[in-house]
């Protein structure tokens, strides 16, 4: 089967890789760059990458979208977890204790900060919240009811 232009850049990649590693020297990688230059199908291809650790497929293929293969993809760094802000938790206990002015205000300012600072806690803030408006509403209502 011919090969591409796609699939001579490929192998190039993988030669240009396994130079970078020090599994060809100079002259070796200027022979098969050469060589894919000239190559007209995927056999001479494979031929020239054959004892790498990667090499051009043996036949094209339209499920891969990389033109570099796996084997000399960067890993990706591992995910960092997020913090947690303080002020959303310091919401939510107070709302729990009754302290229901200070739930509120704390929570407001901690989901400023929860989305200026790309943090976690958001539920504990607006929970937090809630707890607080609740508390304030009775306390009202049972402020109303006193003075009636």
């Amino acid at each position: 089967m011919r090969a591409g232009h796609a699939d001579r850049d490929r192998t190039l990649d993988v030669l240009k890789a396994a130079f970078a590693e020090g599994r060809l020297t100079v002259q070796e990688y200027e022979q098969r760059h050469e060589a894919v230059a000239a190559a007209q199908t995927y056999g001479q291809l494979a031929v020239l990458v054959a004892d790498l650790p990667s090499g051009p497929m043996t036949a094209p293929s339209p499920t891969v979208a990389t033109p570099v293969p796996a084997t000399f993809m960067p890993v990706p760094p591992p995910p960092q977890a997020r913090q947690t802000n303080v002020l959303a938790v310091v919401s939510l206990v107070a709302g729990l204790v009754g302290l229901s002015a200070p739930a509120v205000v704390t929570g407001h300012i901690a989901r400023a900060e929860i989305r200026r600072r790309n943090m976690d806690g958001d539920w504990a803030a607006v929970l937090g919240l809630v707890i607080g408006y609740l508390g304030c509403a009775f306390w009202t209502l049972m402020i109303l009811i006193g003075l009636a």
